[in-house]
């Protein structure tokens, strides 16, 4: 379908990673990886997300770790229903805390199903969980206008309750929820999922009214939102611009950006940049990683003019010449965090996690991601015949299993790090001793 070759492009790789993975191979994939040096292995536990919860193995960035340590992962079940999956450190188990289609009380199938949970996955002070629904792909004989909208979701964990605050936009999936709860507000991007441009509205979810303010369409395909400390919302805007709300004077401005002092040029003016974006726990500084190269930038949001100005922290992988960030966050004590997988040399890509600590000369590369319990799921059927949208996380040379498609990455309070992978759907964790 037009949609899924769109989708094809390099510039949008990971946003239609479940479409990418669909074209490739899903036979038995060679044991031994062709000539390379031998990785500097991270090897970290897996974890196999359970497949009931989605039918092609994936899901998106949608990863957050609760008050409560434990994590929290979304799935994507195309033509049927999306999930919202907890995951507790201490017993190693997953459950299932929230059914889109039960909370939304509407069952959609096909297109009209709320089929991912896309989101990057946010926590209000309250501790509860804040998500929302999106589209899938429309097969043959089903169109866009199938699908009603996308809903703002929570969950509570102290309450195990779930509720929902209606459809943002009607015909739009939800990207982005960042709740301000001490405010009373969540702002929200939606996705049209149009191409060569999605429109993508911020809006202002009042969340005592449940209504919504449209603060307009800003064409900023993946938008994360971040907060600053004086509350400002922060959105990205197609062309290399940014959106900022100010809820006290009730007020939308444009900012230009630059960077090292002068104007913003490419990755950022380009129409389909993706910013993977987020904000120190402070809330005075936001860290951005564009996911087609390799640059790690601090931006400072104290300022109350009308320029956001950064400056360039290094490369997060040093040395490559052609990368992929599909994840990025900023820990608790403000450490960034990113999975970038280098795609610099011939053969398939291998996937490292990348830190940054403030104050830092250069970003650190921890290592080539590798898994230390191989049996932790099965790759194939009682008949030895490989299960489906398991084929991402081939053998190295030396027989590691070494997966390249990261979604989600996550830092905890006790300085372990969780990234997510698909195909199949993984967590996989990192200990503070083996990240020091």
């Amino acid at each position: 379908m037009i949609c899924r070759v769109l989708h094809a492009l390099p510039f949008l790789f990971y946003l239609a990673t479940p479409l990418l993975v669909a074209v490739l191979p899903v036979g038995p994939l060679p044991a031994a990886e062709p000539p390379a040096p031998k990785p500097r292995w991270l090897l970290g536990q897996a974890y196999k997300i359970p497949s009931a919860y989605s039918n092609q193995e994936s899901g998106y960035f949608s990863l957050v770790a609760g008050k409560n340590g434990r994590l929290y992962v979304g799935t994507a079940k195309y033509g049927v229903n999306a999930y919202l999956v907890e995951f507790n450190p201490a017993t190693s188990a997953f459950a299932m805390v929230m059914d889109v289609h039960k909370t939304i009380k509407v069952a959609g199938t096909g297109y009209a199903a709320q089929a991912k949970l896309h989101t990057r996955n946010n926590v209000g002070a309250s501790g509860t969980i804040y998500v929302g629904s999106k589209q899938g792909y429309p097969e043959k004989g089903e169109h866009r206008c199938d699908y009603p909208g996308g809903y703002v979701l929570t969950y509570n964990p102290a309450t195990g309750k779930c509720e929902h605050y209606g459809i943002a936009k009607a015909r739009h999936g939800i990207i982005s929820v960042l709740p301000d709860e001490a405010r009373g507000l969540a702002y929200v991007s939606t996705c049209s999922d149009d191409r060569p441009i999605d429109h993508t509205h911020f809006m202002v979810l009042n969340l005592k009214t449940r209504t919504y303010r449209d603060l307009g369409d800003m064409e900023q395909a993946y938008a994360f939102i971040v907060l600053d400390n004086k509350g400002r919302a922060y959105h990205p805007v197609r062309g290399g611009t940014v959106a900022r709300f100010d809820p006290a004077t009730n007020k939308l401005e444009r900012m230009s950006v630059t960077i090292d002092g002068r104007p913003a040029g490419a990755p950022f003016t380009g129409d389909h940049a993706i910013l993977n974006w987020d904000a120190s726990p402070d809330r005075k500084a936001l860290y951005a990683v564009e996911m087609s190269t390799n640059g790690l930038y601090r931006f400072d949001l104290t300022g109350d003019g009308k320029v956001l100005a950064g400056r360039r922290l290094g490369d997060m992988l040093p040395g490559a010449t052609r990368t992929d960030c599909r994840a990025m966050c900023v820990g608790p004590d403000g450490t960034v965090w990113a999975a970038v997988t280098n795609y610099s040399k011939p053969g398939r890509g291998w996937l490292h996690l990348c830190s940054y600590k403030p104050g830092s000369k250069v970003p650190r590369d921890h290592g080539v991601v590798g898994v230390a319990n191989p049996n932790f799921t099965r790759f194939t059927d009682a008949k030895g015949k490989p299960l489906p949208w398991h084929h991402t996380m081939p053998k190295a040379a030396d027989g590691t299993l070494s997966p390249w498609q990261p979604m989600g990455v996550c830092a905890l309070p006790d300085g372990s790090v969780y990234v997510t992978t698909i195909a199949p759907h993984v967590l996989i964790k990192f200990t503070a001793a083996q990240l020091r």
